[in-house]
């Protein structure tokens, strides 16, 4: 990092982050200020930030996002997520920690088959509602939910998108996914569970008067027009049957929902102007600005050269390999953005396997390393993850914003704990039982 593009690339995104901190500015300002300022001094041009798939804007998750969006937009105007908070509430019986550790789980077991993007714009307007019937605070839920997608997202090769560069990287297989890192996320799940306990303890008031009423309704008298609900849900399931079935049809999840989303309108009486209307315009034009801001520190050799400190600061010790490149790809994913770190660290990784006879089908502790790190050190920060920021759009329009701070305060503590077990895992099962 040597010329002065590197110097004023990092001058530039260290600016954006400070101003992202301390919400002086809405984030889509700073992000998309950012970008600009970016293609001014010429740390990257236009080529590389909108047409480059290593250094450009993801277009894949701006339009994975979109598509999700208006097909959640259609499905609200079905009454389905009234129905489905109804209906979480009376199982939990009204009791708030009952109600967060249901959807907790749920979130988790939905993330590894689908992706964490998907399920929390999924989840979130139902615990919105929730938290409204029984007179809570959302943020604590929506917070909560977050981490558990993140954590769910960790255990198969479609739950979060770095998993899917690594994989292509590794020659690994979704099954090997399942076999190494569904343990470990299913352990770090029940974890998280124990955090909440402590860490929302304040939030769980429970309200006898509200839980009662609730016990009263029927959930049946929300759905609002059963027939959109059904042509709602069943596009949804061909959507789901797209992403799991990816490895077979070949189909990007970003087409898959794109299609849903057409289809949906086309099917259905409603209007396209009411379906964009319910997009989060700001969120995507957010991380269309941060995709610009991190490509450029890829265009400078910024984010190379700190995976190039990270890998020689390993040194030949494949324990000490393992330890280093899970602790500081969790501490760069919860500055950056986790894709373009993982797609910059994965050829780094397979060098470092490579130096250490790793066996050539990809199966390596440093694979389940990075993995890890990435997934993981995504929670640490408000922007440290894709659904981080979409579940912080979804609670701003919803008039009930989580700010930067309050999000990864929370934050911190549950990747520092996750991180640490995952630490002992590997030692456990690569070094010490292997």
């Amino acid at each position: 990092m040597s010329d002065w593009h590197s110097w004023a690339a990092v001058a530039v995104f260290v600016g954006a982050y400070v101003l992202i901190i301390s919400e002086r500015v809405h984030r889509t300002v700073a992000a998309l200020g950012g970008a600009g300022f970016m293609l001014v001094i010429s740390a990257t041009d236009d080529k590389a930030a909108f047409y480059s798939e290593h250094t450009g804007v993801d277009w894949n998750v701006v339009f994975l996002l979109l598509g999700m969006m208006a097909i959640v937009g259609v499905l609200r105007q079905t009454g389905l997520f009234e129905y489905l908070a109804i209906w979480s509430v009376k199982r939990a019986r009204g009791r708030p920690f009952r109600v967060m550790a249901m959807l907790v789980v749920i979130t988790a077991v939905a993330s590894a088959l689908l992706d964490n993007v998907t399920t929390v714009l999924l989840i979130a307007p139902v615990t919105l509602l929730v938290c409204e019937r029984l007179g809570l605070a959302s943020a604590p839920f929506l917070i909560a939910e977050v981490f558990a997608s993140n954590i769910g997202g960790t255990a198969t090769l479609v739950g979060d998108p770095p998993n899917i560069i690594i994989a292509s990287r590794a020659g690994l297989t979704f099954n090997d996914f399942l076999v190494h890192l569904a343990p470990i996320a299913a352990l770090l799940t029940a974890v998280l569970l124990v955090l909440c306990r402590v860490m929302f303890r304040t939030a769980f008031v429970y309200d006898e008067e509200r839980a009662a009423q609730v016990m009263t309704l029927t959930e049946r008298e929300a759905i609002r027009d059963p027939r959109l609900l059904w042509q709602g849900v069943a596009v949804l399931a061909l959507v789901v049957a797209g992403f799991v079935l990816h490895p077979v049809l070949h189909y990007e999840p970003s087409v898959v929902a794109l299609l849903g989303a057409g289809l949906l309108v086309a099917v259905s009486k409603v209007e396209t102007r009411q379906v964009l209307g319910e997009v989060e315009w700001p969120t995507l034009a957010f991380f269309a600005g941060l995709f610009v801001m991190v490509g450029a520190l890829i265009e400078t050799g910024v984010i190379g050269d700190l995976s190039s400190v990270l890998a020689d600061a390993t040194g030949a010790n494949e324990l000490g390999a393992t330890l280093t490149l899970l602790g500081g790809s969790a501490v760069l994913s919860g500055i950056v953005d986790n894709i373009p770190y993982v797609a910059t660290m994965a050829p780094i990784t397979a060098d470092l396997v490579k130096d250490m006879g790793g066996a050539a089908d990809g199966h390596h502790v440093l694979w389940w390393a990075l993995a890890l790190g990435a997934d993981l050190g995504g929670n640490a920060t408000a922007i440290g993850a894709s659904a981080n920021v979409v579940v912080l759009g979804i609670a701003e329009r919803n008039r009930q914003p989580i700010s930067f701070w309050q999000f990864t305060r929370y934050g911190l503590v549950v990747t520092l704990v996750t991180v640490a077990i995952s630490a002992l895992y590997l030692w456990l099962r690569y070094f010490v039982l292997a």
